[in-house]
Order: structure tokens, then sequence, then C-alpha cells
């Protein structure tokens, strides 16, 4: 049996087709069943994919197991509470803003122990900056003169309640999200080992660990190779034929999920100095740009991920030094390569006498 894989609607179908130990689901991704233009129908779709199936074209998308599946949603789901935590901080800081109050460009987090305790103050009507700026603490306060001067606003009665009701919110998805955390904590148990293999990735933390073995999992044997795991997961560049040239082309689709985790990742890992990964992202932003260059060492953070999976290795720093060395190595014979070429094309011609005459 084949059925296309479209939204989530696949979902509770398979889920009951799962457990029919007689039967091969396959479930097949909708762009490599397309057919000709023409009049299209659920029905026409449906005879298509019989018609594909019976002929042995089709080729099943990878589906892991229930607990696995289980796992991804939670950690998908913790994601979508996360990303809703940040959008709701940035309309915190536009109320801020539009209160002429510039709390978000002294504090580096204005949801901070010093910043929330400010933002009580505020909604419950205290507006003197002085008395404000005394909730500062640790390296806040050693900017105690600057923060005064950023709270003196003009506060409204809607804009304190809009405070309220966002600080509200905040803690209450903070509060879903360690609820999510401690159920995917419990399931991540057996995993323990190979987390702290993803831990040990500069960039890489628990959090984004647990994210990258619900997508993946931990057994690599199904992936042929570190290539064909970055092409699946989208960060394998695509490449253009014509005319016997070829040109690279922007990444490949692939999991959404994954691939944003692992650029996340990567911004993290280009922010230590002295690494493997800092002195390869600076050598790629100098040739291509900062964002070609991130989503270089995302691919790079997903082939560790691979070998230390695959190997059962913790990750071994060899610094920036090391990178530096063997890119002048790369460099220098490929120069050496130029110029042999080089050297063949302008290479005089021996021709002998019989050529001659």
């Amino acid at each position: 049996m084949a059925m296309e894989s479209t939204g989530v609607y696949w979902k509770p179908i398979y889920n009951l087709l799962e457990l029919e130990s007689e039967l091969k689901v396959f479930v097949v991704n909708a762009q490599h069943i397309k057919q000709v233009p023409g009049r299209k129908t659920d029905v026409k779709d449906a005879e298509w994919i019989a018609e594909l199936l019976k002929h042995g074209l089709l080729k099943p998308s990878y589906i892991p197991d229930r607990p696995q599946r289980e796992l991804r949603e939670l950690v998908r789901y913790r994601r979508s509470l996360i990303d809703e935590r940040a959008r709701e901080a940035n309309r915190i800081q536009k109320v801020l803003e539009g209160a002429n109050i510039k709390l978000g460009s002294v504090a580096t987090n204005i949801l901070g122990v010093s910043g929330r305790l400010i933002l009580r103050d505020l909604i419950h009507g205290h507006t003197d900056a002085k008395a404000l700026a005394q909730h500062s603490k640790r390296n806040l306060r050693k900017k105690i003169h600057l923060l005064e001067r950023s709270l003196n606003g003009l506060i409204g009665s809607h804009q304190r309640k809009m405070l309220k009701t966002q600080l509200e919110h905040i803690e209450f998805l903070e509060k879903q999200i360690d609820e999510i955390t401690q159920e995917i904590d419990s399931r991540m148990t057996p995993f323990e080992e190979d987390l702290e293999r993803l831990d040990s990735i500069p960039g890489i933390g628990r959090v984004t660990a647990q994210h990258l073995i619900a997508e993946i999992g931990t057994n690599m044997d199904r992936f042929a190779s570190a290539d064909h795991l970055t092409s699946w997961a989208g960060l394998a560049p695509g490449q253009n034929e014509s005319a016997g040239k070829k040109r690279s082309a922007r990444t490949r689709d692939g999991n959404k999920y994954l691939r944003s985790a692992l650029v996340e990742a990567a911004t993290s890992a280009t922010r230590r100095k002295n690494t493997y990964l800092y002195a390869k992202y600076q050598r790629l932003k100098l040739r291509r740009g900062a964002k070609k260059a991130r989503i270089a060492i995302a691919r790079t953070l997903l082939v560790i991920v691979y070998h230390l999976l695959t190997k059962q290795e913790m990750y071994l720093e060899k610094g920036a030094v090391h990178y530096n060395e063997k890119a002048l190595e790369v460099k220098k014979q490929k120069a050496i390569k130029h110029l042999q070429r080089k050297r063949q094309k302008s290479a005089p011609i021996n021709l002998d006498a019989d050529f001659l005459y």
C-alpha cells in the first residue's frame, strides 16, 4: 500500500495501518510522484500512485518507529513554544520603546532577574527611574547610571496592561516548556551517552542535541554516508550542469526542523574563538559571505554528528591553528596543480621530420 505524505493527513492512517503486520505501507514524497500536466482529481492521483507501486517505481520516505515519532512531536512542540516566547519578548521590547523606555539598550536580557523586577514595578505604576535602577544586579549594576537614564520614559495605563499580559504569557510559556522538557528528558534516558557525545561539539548544547537525535535517531545505518545525511537535511549544495560546465546552486529542500536547529548551532559555534569551526567560518566568510558560511558550518556540524554517532566517539577539538595549517596546505596543492596544467598547455610541440614533410 502507498500514500502521499501530504501535511499531517497521512499520520492517522499510517498509525492504523502500522498495526497490521502483514501490510507494507509506503509513504512517498508528493514531489517524487507528480503526474504529467492535465486534469487532476483524488481518484486519478490514487490510480497513478497504484500504477507506480505496481511497477516498483516508488521510493518510500523514511518513517521512524512510533517512539521516535512521538519524541519528534514533543521536541518540535517545545521548539514552537520557545519561538513563541521569543516573539512575546519582542512584543515587550516594542511596548517599552513606545513608552520611550530604552531598557533593551542597556540590559542584554530584559527578561533576566533585573529586567523582570523592573518590568513588574512598571506594571504596578512605579515610574521613578532612580528607584527602578536599584533593581540592577551583577554586571548591570556597573551600568546603573546608564540604566537610570534609559528608564526615563512616559508609560501609559494601556501599556502597563499590555506589559502585564505579555509577562504573564511568557511565564506561562516557560512553565509549559519546563513540563515538556521533563517529558523529553525521561524519553531521552536511553540515549544519554549519545547526548553527551553531541554536547561535546562546539555550538551544540543539550537541547540542540535532543533535537538532533529526535530528528535523525542514533542509528546512522540508514544513511549510506555523511553526504546522504546532509542531503536529506537540505544542507547539501545543489548543482546545475549545462554545456559541460558545473555551477553550484542553492541548497536543496530537506528536513526544515533539522536544518533550523543546525543553523542555530552554527551561529553559536562561530562565536567561539580559537576553535576549528571558528577558523573555518572566518575563511569561508571572506569568500562566500556570512550567510553562506553559516550554512557551510551547519553542514560541517552534521557531518561531525554523523561520524560521532557512527564511531561512538567524543568530539576532539583540533583548534584554529590546525584548520589554518590544513587550509594552507590545500591552497598550496591547488597552486601546484594549476601551475602544472599551465605548463602542460604552454609546452612546445615536438614535430618529427615525417610530420613536417
